[in-house]
């Protein structure tokens, strides 16, 4: 976590003279002025979070400097290859965002499927075969 911590955090050190060059080079327009510095803030924290979180958990084969290939062998997570909720979530993301311009009661049709495929894939192991 340490390499993603030193990575957002050079994010700042990118963003706020950026934000800075632009309000000068366009005279103080107000979104580019505004929303770049936060930019820089929003990585900030993101870095702050990973600085933090390198603090509590043990170094990563990623975080040693003459780490080998083979010391992240081995399991990664539980993925569910067989699942096919994250593409429900997705076809309602798709209605959800397309409702946004066609009208809000499609937009909440989505939001409806969308809520119904999220608790489909987060309790897809507590049920059935699979149930632990």
């Amino acid at each position: 976590m340490k390499l993603e911590a030193k990575l957002f955090g050079y994010g700042i050190l990118f963003f706020l003279p950026i934000g800075l060059v632009y309000a000068l080079w366009s005279d103080g327009e107000p979104v580019g002025t505004v929303s770049i510095p936060l930019v820089g803030g929003l990585v900030g924290m993101i870095g702050a979070y990973f600085a933090l979180l390198s603090r509590r958990i043990d170094p990563r084969p990623e975080d040693d400097e003459h780490g080998e290939i083979e010391q992240g062998a081995g399991d990664q997570g539980v993925f569910a290859p067989w699942s096919w909720w994250p593409l429900a979530i997705g076809l309602s993301a798709a209605v959800a965002f397309a409702g946004l311009a066609i009208g809000w009661w499609l937009f909440f049709i989505g939001a409806a499927i969308g809520v119904i495929s999220l608790v489909g894939w987060v309790f897809e192991f507590s049920r059935g075969q699979h149930a632990h």
